[in-house]
């Protein structure tokens, strides 16, 4: 778990040095970023869709949960603007501004509306388990409502094609993702996450 330990430090992070703060901030962010770009190497392209299967959103969900307060959306953040800028940590590999204007791109602005989104829902205060899984579920529809009207612009126009192929091919596998990430967070005891500030 990334809490730091109240009994440890007397009242917990926040009782730290501001500079081991920063520090452990800045590694709790970039952390994020290369887990989130880790898990996009896990792709599985569909012949249909120009929308593949990939391990982001699994990081997506998860990390908010993990980190608390404004350090999930910047990990999201970072990961944009790493791959933005040319690392190949977007799905399976790829780079650049290019792929944020591409079919995919809403799905990758919707990272970063999740991330923002899962935190609000889930508070200061400990969060129940049902509580996580609700902050995540929302956390993956505000990916899909970026995603699929962006998709739209590439497709035939047709909004009915864009929920063919950006959303009901993946309904059953975010499902999966959305169960795994809700209970990592749970089982990583996501309601004592880093403190807010």
């Amino acid at each position: 778990m990334l809490e730091i330990s109240p009994t440890k430090y007397g009242h917990g992070a926040a009782a730290l040095p501001a500079g081991t703060r920063v520090i452990a901030d800045i590694a709790a962010v970039l952390g994020g970023s290369l887990l989130i770009a880790l898990c996009a190497q896990l792709r599985i392209p569909l012949p249909f869709t120009p929308v593949p299967i990939t391990g982001q959103t699994f990081a997506v969900l998860l990390l908010p949960a993990l980190l608390g307060g404004w350090r999930g959306p910047a990990a999201v953040a970072a990961y944009l603007l790493q791959g933005a800028l040319g690392l190949p940590f977007f799905a399976g590999g790829t780079a650049g501004w290019a792929m944020l204007a591409g079919p995919t791109g809403g799905y990758l602005v919707g990272f970063f509306a999740a991330a923002a989104l899962i935190p609000l829902i889930l508070g200061r205060d400990a969060a129940s388990p049902a509580r996580i899984v609700a902050a995540l579920l929302a956390g993956n529809v505000a990916i899909y409502l970026f995603g699929v009207p962006w998709l739209d612009r590439f497709v035939d126009g047709q909004l009915v094609t864009a929920i063919e192929l950006g959303l009901t091919p993946f309904l059953i596998g975010d499902a999966i993702k959305l169960l795994a990430a809700s209970a990592l967070a749970v089982a990583a005891g996501s309601t004592q996450r880093l403190p807010q500030r």
